[in-house]
């Protein structure tokens, strides 16, 4: 028989030559195994075949000339040897049936309905569609709609259309901080209440609000057995320890106070409140697309779990804390490697961006697709413009960053419209703008005065506010121009993006996810989560000494039909 797998075992010194069988001593060998050592596989295709069949185990047996072949059927004896009267081989490695539903935490699965532990999050301008939305919501995974940035209509219109067509079925909208707007954030979750959303994404908070803490606490209520049960849930974002503290704890007792006064709960809910967690799920944003503060994976998501677990003991909550992963996460690689550092799920952005169900354009969809890990930076965000925080953003084929800088940097050196050079002024008019900022200016008071009149009273008086309320009229459209795929505004695109997009790329190249045209939010996510199991299972037999030829353990994207095929 033909060994062609040569899988050595990585904890045994080697022959001189990389394919060459090594011998085991029996203190490296698991046990032993029994069955048709005539049905063991011999090439890379078809122990690559098994490696991915997670309906069935692995076995890592060692033939007579103590050479390493793969098995996929049998029987494995873990221990010391057995007698028998059938013939055994020793067992060098073993991987069990397995699922992507065991990776997180099923728990996460059970409490929201889910099949697998993924969730798409919201990109804001409803680019995280209704059709994403009931696209992720049919195939057993969640999905947050981008309500940050439209209006009160527009989200009802989203609310009124996914609680007709999914009922019952889990999903979730956007809440977004909003400093800049106010009244806004409570009118939405009003809305949310009146329709009965019970569960939503909270993100780019800075700090607690008291709209966020009424949301949550809405309802709240002992049932029949006397358990706190709490009908709405908050999913919080946070990349800082301190913003994550908050949404671990209960709401503040100052919160509550406001809310009995304010007649939204009675003192015996508040006193139930006081016994959870504002969000008992808090999702790690790393170096993502949007609202980012850059914080590497590695090092932030143990930190937020550390800070669970310290948190859980103090308040010693009936509900568990979770902590999910985002932020990097498109190829199998690094969902698998956020699985393995503890979350209990992951969520995906930039990546969901470039599938066919977004609210996006065929044209930044194609944009997205030729990115690279570095074809990404920072611009200033229109939400929190005059606050200095900024975005993570598409840079390759778009001006946008370099302008939206621009911008700022004009906001900080002077104090008013009037107080820019001409010169300056002239600039950004003609290559920005494409129009005199006085029109503009009437543009955007259109546009408050409809929406949020108290901003046009302010700048009114104060011509530095006037000055940032024009230039975030450019921050504003630049990302509608890109959604719309307006042919003439292409340069000054907005596109979030993360450097996840490059690794995604590069990983699909040569695949028939290559094309735009072929990612959907279904493939998209049971290829990360399916390939996120596989990659487990390769690394639990390197673990245990065995090491794989690269033929063997590459995975390229597949068809969803090829996958569920797979999955147990």
């Amino acid at each position: 028989m033909t060994q062609v797998t040569q899988i050595p075992l990585a904890t045994e010194k080697l022959d001189e030559s990389p394919v060459a069988g090594t011998r085991v001593s029996g203190n490296h060998l698991l046990g032993s195994w029994i069955g048709d050592s005539s049905m063991l596989l011999e090439d890379d295709s078809e122990i690559h075949k098994a490696i991915c069949d997670l309906n069935r185990p692995v076995y890592i047996v060692q033939d007579q000339n103590q050479k390493h072949i793969v098995a996929d059927q049998g029987k494995a004896i873990i221990g010391p040897e057995e007698e028998t009267e059938t013939e055994s081989l020793p067992l060098a490695g073993f991987s069990p049936v397995s699922s992507p539903r065991q990776l997180g935490d099923i728990s996460f699965c059970e409490d929201h309905g889910l099949r697998f532990p993924y969730m798409c999050g919201a990109m804001a301008n409803g680019i995280a569609s209704v059709e994403l939305v009931e696209a992720a919501t049919n195939a057993g995974l969640l999905a947050s709609f981008g309500a940050a940035g439209l209006t009160l209509p527009e989200i009802e219109n989203a609310a009124k259309y996914l609680t007709e067509t999914l009922g019952s079925k889990p999903f979730c909208f956007n809440l977004i901080f909003s400093p800049n707007e106010k009244g806004h954030e409570d009118a939405v979750v009003s809305l949310y209440i009146k329709y009965g959303i019970r569960l939503v994404e909270a993100s780019a908070y800075m700090k607690l609000t008291l709209p966020a803490v009424r949301y949550r606490v809405h309802g709240i209520h002992r049932n029949a057995d006397g358990e706190i049960e709490t009908p709405n849930r908050i999913i919080a974002k946070a990349s800082r320890i301190e913003v994550a503290t908050k949404w671990f704890s209960p709401p503040p007792e100052k919160m509550l106070a406001q809310l009995i006064s304010s007649g939204d709960i009675t003192e015996e809910q508040a006193t139930l409140a006081a016994q959870i967690p504002v969000a008992q799920d808090l999702t790690v944003e790393a170096d993502s697309g949007g609202h980012t503060d850059n914080r590497p994976a590695i090092t932030l998501l143990p930190t937020i779990i550390a800070l669970r677990d310290r948190l859980q003991k103090e308040f010693n909550y009936t509900m568990p804390l979770r902590v999910g992963a985002a932020g990097g996460i498109a190829t199998p690689a690094s969902a698998a490697a956020a699985f393995s550092m503890g979350a209990a799920y992951i969520v995906t952005g930039t990546v969901n961006q470039a599938c066919v169900e977004s609210a996006s354009s065929d044209i930044v969809r194609k944009m997205l697709a030729e990115a690279q890990q570095a074809d990404v930076t920072m611009a200033p965000a229109v939400d929190m413009f005059e606050m200095g925080v900024k975005l993570q953003v598409l840079k390759r084929g778009t001006m946008f960053a370099m302008r939206g800088n621009k911008l700022y940097e004009l906001y900080r050196a002077y104090d008013s419209i009037d107080a820019i050079p001409e010169k300056e002024k002239q600039a950004v008019e003609k290559s920005i703008f494409k129009a005199p900022l006085n029109d503009i200016w009437q543009l955007t008071r259109d546009f408050f005065n409809e929406r949020n009149p108290e901003q046009i009273v302010k700048a009114e008086q104060d011509p530095k506010h006037k000055m940032a309320l024009i230039f975030r009229w450019y921050l504003g459209l630049s990302s509608r121009w890109a959604n719309a795929g307006e042919a003439s505004r292409q340069v000054d695109y907005q596109v979030w993006c993360g450097p996840s997009m490059g690794a995604f790329n590069e990983w699909s190249k040569d695949s028939f996810m290559a094309e735009p045209a072929n990612r959907t939010i279904a493939s998209v996510a049971m290829n990360l989560l399916y390939g996120a199991a596989v990659v487990t299972r390769i690394n639990v037999l390197r673990n245990q000494g065995v090491k794989f030829s690269n033929k063997v353990a590459h995975l390229a994207p597949q068809e969803i039909s090829v996958i569920e095929q797979n999955l147990s």
